[in-house]
């Protein structure tokens, strides 16, 4: 009877389940989608700005795309994807990052038609299986722009940081720190490496394991350890810049040129590489004071078409961190208010005023003026009480009097004046006194 009775008991709490979202991914309260649409908003202002066409590519792609275009010795390919398993034993994933899947967009759909260079924005979730963390989420959201073709022209690696530098000001982001980098091409790179892997293997007893495995396997990503203990000795690495072939130097020097005409302020990072294997020449990275995580992030990557066996296509671009973005706001208590607060609220009183209420609200619809409602409530004065937490200026109220009469009254919520009209001038009405505010 006990063992019974503890049965259950067990069987009534494994009732009680709680859903939540999985863990290090979030979702987007209603109280956060003004901020949320302010900053999609900027994007597409900042793109159309600068000639970038939107592009929304698949949220599931095939694993191969990225080991063969990421790199099979970075931390997104060897620990962070999420695999799918299909029922035809295809190998996909869920997209842990933009790039690829816009140079795998671009050769399927033969977007070198629209002509070169081809720049291309999106906006939308990456997801990426990590201790979640300060700034960091499994599922997050990135804004990124995209220049593919134009010959490898340090102009575009110039307008890719500038795109994104101005997009991080129209958000009102301030102090905004570029490093910046080249980390060579296929020719300068690969003596350099041998140099650095050279350094690192008199120290790889003091050496993070991280950095111990990357010695062998990938040793510009030594540079982009974080661990304290492996900080002294990054400190007396040898330096890429030392090591740039002539066109690698022309290449960088005229990419700071360019940012130095338009006043862009930049500081050389002799220590940036990134984290994926397609970059070459031009790599950056952008802070904001007083937070060591990044916010935006890109560089070239004239290699990736080609290591994806697609073709030779020069390309460069970067993407930005929503959600980073959005934490630097709110630790900064920058409101951003794109929301148009409704100026009218219509009040009903009894079913046929409820009726006519529909037709009203479409009538303003037609010509841009927004009017809410509470449809649900049906007491003059529990409708009154949601239109004062709206703060709306004008209230139009239509009983059942009105509706005989063909008429409406409009409140000025300000003041307290009403005033009755016919309701077929009432749009006409509205107009004229919001344009008065």
């Amino acid at each position: 009877m006990v063992k019974i009775q503890k049965k259950q008991k067990k069987q009534k709490k494994e009732k009680k389940i709680t859903f939540q979202s999985p863990k290090g991914m979030h979702d987007i309260l209603p109280e956060d989608q003004v901020i949320w649409e302010k900053i999609r908003q900027t994007a597409k202002s900042t793109a159309e700005f600068y000639n970038f066409s939107r592009i929304d590519t698949t949220l599931v792609e095939s694993a191969e795309l990225f080991e063969r275009g990421v790199g099979a010795d970075t931390d997104i390919v060897g620990k962070e994807m999420y695999f799918l398993k299909t029922k035809g034993n295809e190998k996909l994933v869920l997209r842990p990052e933009g790039t690829a899947p816009v140079v795998r967009a671009y050769y399927e759909h033969g977007l070198s038609r629209i002509g070169h260079p081809v720049k291309l924005y999106y906006i939308g979730p990456m997801f990426r299986y990590e201790q979640p963390q300060h700034g960091r989420f499994r599922m997050h959201h990135q804004i990124g722009f995209e220049i593919l073709g134009g010959e490898s022209d340090p102009i575009y690696d110039a307008q890719a940081i500038t795109t994104s530098y101005r997009f991080l000001e129209e958000v009102k982001i301030k102090n905004i720190n570029v490093h910046i980098n080249s980390i060579g091409c296929a020719k300068c790179r690969p003596p350099y490496q041998r140099k650095l892997e050279s350094y690192y293997k008199k120290y790889k007893k003091k050496i993070c394991k991280d950095c111990q495995r990357r010695v062998d396997s990938n040793s510009l990503r030594l540079l982009d350890c974080k661990e304290e203990k492996c900080q002294p000795i990054k400190e007396g690495a040898p330096i890429m810049l030392d090591y740039l072939c002539h066109f690698c130097k022309e290449h960088f020097k005229k990419t700071l040129e360019y940012l130095d005409e338009i006043k862009i302020p930049y500081f050389i990072n002799n220590y940036l590489v990134r984290g994926l294997d397609y970059y070459n020449r031009t790599v950056y990275e952008m802070f904001s004071e007083e937070f060591t995580f990044t916010i935006a992030s890109g560089g070239r990557y004239d290699y990736l078409a080609e290591t994806l066996a697609l073709g030779k296509l020069s390309a460069v671009g970067g993407s930005i961190g929503i959600e980073r973005v959005i934490e630097i706001l709110k630790s900064k208590e920058k409101t951003i208010s794109s929301k148009i607060l409704p100026k009218i609220f219509f009040i009903h009183i009894g079913d046929e005023a409820k009726k006519k209420g529909l037709t009203l609200i479409e009538e303003f619809k037609k010509t841009g003026i927004k009017v809410s409602e509470s449809f649900g409530r049906e007491s003059l004065k529990s409708q009154l009480r949601v239109a004062d937490k709206e703060k709306v200026e004008f209230v139009l109220i239509l009983g059942q009097k009105e509706v005989f009469e063909e008429s409406i009254i409009i409140r000025d919520m300000r003041n307290g004046v009403q005033e009755n009209v016919p309701l077929h001038k009432v749009v006409g009405e509205v107009k004229r006194k919001i344009k008065q505010l």
